[in-house]
């Protein structure tokens, strides 16, 4: 019993020091968007180059992508931040298969546990971008959808890449889901679909210019 105790209170602190790592590389990383995807994806498919084109629009506009820092779509993501402009961060977690970090990462964090990589993920972007993938890019998807329709954190873009990928998801959301009354209307609209990467960049540019432009008058107002 005593091993257990030790063992669990050891576990306390290597959160604690997941924690503290992330906070402190990440705090001045500035405005960042957060993309998801499949680590299945090979470079030829048209997602992988997807969201290799919308992250060096997001890169070129000073923005820091998040991705989290594995194969795939997360390959992509931060091979197009690390060709731009802006700071190509991966999130890579220890998996017993799929996860191993790519070699496009200005700042390359590992975690032990989800949880902890989750919040890196949240807090500080201002925008999640799902591009298609199984279940943690779906986990992702209604966790971010969960956190702000329950106002536990502030309202932000989380843009659905490729109509033609979630449109079952979509239609089965709307029929089933808010046929039933498990969510309401307003809920639908926290979703945005994109398939073409300028819009998705420019929705999330218009965002970050109001929220600035909000932050800035409260400020004057203090």
């Amino acid at each position: 019993m005593e091993d257990l105790k030790t063992s669990e209170a050891w576990r306390i602190f290597r959160i604690q020091a997941e924690l503290i790592d992330g906070i402190e590389s990440l705090n001045d990383l500035g405005p960042a968007v957060t993309i998801f995807g499949s680590a299945r994806l090979p470079p030829d498919s048209p997602h992988y180059q997807t969201a290799v084109t919308l992250a060096r629009k997001l890169s070129d506009a000073s923005f820091a992508v998040i991705t989290g820092g594995g194969p795939g779509i997360m390959e992509a993501a931060n091979k197009g931040a690390f060709e731009g402009k802006g700071t190509s961060v991966g999130l890579n977690i220890h998996l017993p298969q799929e996860q191993s970090a790519n070699g496009y990462q200005d700042i390359g964090l590992e975690f032990r546990y989800f949880f902890v990589r989750k919040l890196m993920f949240v807090k500080y972007c201002i925008a999640f971008v799902i591009c298609p993938g199984g279940f943690g890019t779906i986990d992702e998807l209604f966790e971010a959808l969960t956190l702000v329709q329950t106002d536990r954190i502030r309202r932000f873009p989380i843009i659905l890449m490729g109509r033609s990928y979630w449109a079952g998801l979509l239609e089965w959301m709307r029929q089933t889901m808010l046929g039933s009354g498990c969510i309401d209307a307003s809920d639908l609209d926290l979703i945005q679909v994109c398939d073409d990467p300028e819009e998705a960049a420019s929705i999330i540019t218009t965002h970050y210019v109001e929220i600035s432009k909000a932050q800035s008058g409260e400020r004057r107002h203090m």
